[in-house]
């Protein structure tokens, strides 16, 4: 009986293992062969065009020590190429994923608290939060830019001549700005699920017992809501770390804003094979994270529900 249910369950799950290998497993394994091949090109030695062959792990010295072909033998890339700019993409991918994801988890906290109480419009309310969220990513970062503009709205509004999508730092905060705006009703939506499963007779008894609103939200609120906060802090950084379209629209080919998602785009253009390259450093790189992620708080997620069911 137990072998018949097995193979039952084995039908039904192979055609989903297929489906996945063939949508998954074949682009990944196709990208790791092209970035040990050469692009095509002109050769720096001989000065002939070659189709490509076996690069070994020229690839990936490329990028990761900078290194790049010449008439002169390997050099470093020369400032302004692409292969000079990728610790620095590194650099910005981080920053952005670190003070967005703070930005939007703190913001998004209070957003889901205000959104959680029972008041009249709370309906209305949750809409409008809601409604950056829906917006395409592209249509945002148009939208942002023509506010970032010379003599656009922000300017104007404060004053100031800045060249928000261009200069380094400010173009830094316009990104940050437009994402925070984009993303944070995101973060508030995963939150206030978490609140909404916190029973008000919790609530009722601390109240009862003389607890202020802050010592109510400090003792009550993060700790039942913890494991909640987690995960969306989990999915959001995901997310941050493969951010292309909103600094690629807003400040085009900035450097001061260009992530690896932009950095290999850029590179397919000049090369697919060692774009391919890039792209498994980037997912090696992001896949770390995420392991570092889902081994660290992920863990303190499942440790918090398990104590609570046993304080219950």
């Amino acid at each position: 009986m137990q072998l018949r249910q097995s193979r039952r369950a084995w039908l039904f799950v192979t055609p989903v293992m297929v489906a996945l290998a063939v949508v998954i497993g074949y682009p990944v394994f196709q990208a790791l062969w092209m970035s040990f091949r050469k692009d095509a090109g002109i050769d720096p030695a001989t000065g002939m065009f070659v189709e490509g062959g076996s690069a070994g792990f020229d690839n990936y010295t490329h990028w990761l020590l900078q290194q790049c072909n010449s008439l002169m033998g390997t050099v470093s890339c020369p400032t302004g190429t692409l292969g000079s700019q990728f610790w620095a993409a590194v650099g910005v991918t981080l920053f952005f994923t670190v003070v967005t994801v703070t930005i939007e988890a703190t913001l998004g906290l209070g957003m889901a608290i205000v959104m959680g109480k029972t008041f009249r419009g709370r309906a209305l309310l949750r809409a409008a939060v809601l409604i950056p969220w829906a917006i395409p990513t592209a249509v945002t970062a148009r939208l942002w830019e023509f506010m970032f503009q010379y003599d656009g709205v922000v300017n104007r509004v404060l004053g100031t001549e800045i060249l928000w999508t261009s200069d380094v730092w400010a173009s830094r905060f316009a990104v940050i700005v437009a994402d925070v705006w984009k993303t944070t009703p995101f973060m508030a939506l995963l939150i206030l699920a978490g609140l909404q499963v916190i029973p008000n007779d919790v609530y009722e008894a601390a109240k009862v017992d003389g607890a202020s609103a802050w010592q109510r939200f400090v003792h009550i609120t993060l700790p039942l809501l913890k494991p909640a906060l987690l995960v969306a802090v989990l999915f959001r950084t995901m997310d941050a770390l493969r951010m292309y379209d909103l600094p690629a629209i807003m400040t085009g080919a900035n450097p001061a804003t260009s992530t690896l998602s932009i950095l290999v785009v850029d590179q397919v253009r000049q090369g697919p094979n060692s774009a391919a390259a890039l792209s498994t450093i980037t997912f090696v790189l992001v896949f770390a994270i995420a392991f570092l992620l889902v081994k660290v708080l992920g863990a303190n997620a499942v440790r918090t529900q398990e104590e609570q069911r046993k304080a219950n």
